[in-house]
């Protein structure tokens, strides 16, 4: 019976991952240059982030959205303590990460709803960053970067409804875009978002070779 349990969990979040691999098309070729051991894992935690991002940002009406923050930020805790709800916790609850420092940010990724220009923005979404990235480095088994907030919080931005649909602000942020940093996985998503934010979604062999830059610096 637990292993029909775990393995019903894990069919549950293929949805997901398949969710977020929908949206991102690119990262069928641009995965290549991820380890082959961290690959899951790093798509459960970009499709976590979706589902994160998804709650704080669509929609006209912010109330379901306040709501599902408000229900992930106490999942969040619960895989803290060894507990889980979604599917997505069969894929990364157990990993030893800080879960509790991302539930605990989630206000911030809130407050970003609303635009308000890409500084301010970038500056408010970044305790949410600073979270990210400490799951991000103990996830991906990468040293500390003192910089890996930075990455997270201008591609997270980049999937922001506001600046997808702005040319002036998705040029503000194209040019307060960090040089480089994070661990490989994220510096290859990073640049994704970026290439994306400029011209829209690449074929394959430019997000290819956007992504074999981004692996290699």
């Amino acid at each position: 019976m637990a292993a029909q349990n775990v393995n019903e969990a894990t069919a549950a979040a293929a949805s997901f991952l398949a969710k977020w691999r929908a949206r991102w098309p690119e990262w069928a070729v641009a995965e290549v240059f991820v380890a082959a051991g961290q690959r899951e894992a790093v798509v459960a935690w970009f499709a976590l982030l979706q589902e994160l991002t998804d709650a704080a940002w669509a929609g006209e009406d912010p109330t379901p959205g306040i709501a599902k923050l408000a229900w992930w930020q106490e999942e969040l805790q619960g895989w803290s303590h060894g507990r889980r709800r979604h599917p997505l916790g069969a894929l990364l609850q157990r990993l030893q990460v800080p879960w509790q420092a991302l539930a605990s940010a989630l206000p911030a990724l809130r407050a970003t709803r609303t635009p308000q220009g890409t500084a301010s923005a970038l500056g408010a979404l970044r305790p949410f960053a600073e979270a990210a990235a400490s799951v991000e480095q103990v996830l991906l088994a990468a040293p500390h970067d003192p910089d890996g907030a930075a990455g997270i919080a201008a591609s997270l931005l980049a999937t922001h409804p506001h600046w997808l649909a702005n040319a002036a602000e998705a040029s503000a942020l194209d040019t307060q875009w960090p040089a480089r940093s994070g661990p490989r996985a994220r510096r290859i998503f990073a640049a994704l978002a970026r290439s994306r934010l400029k011209q829209g979604p690449r074929p394959p062999w430019r997000a290819l070779w956007t992504a074999w830059r981004a692996a290699r610096h």
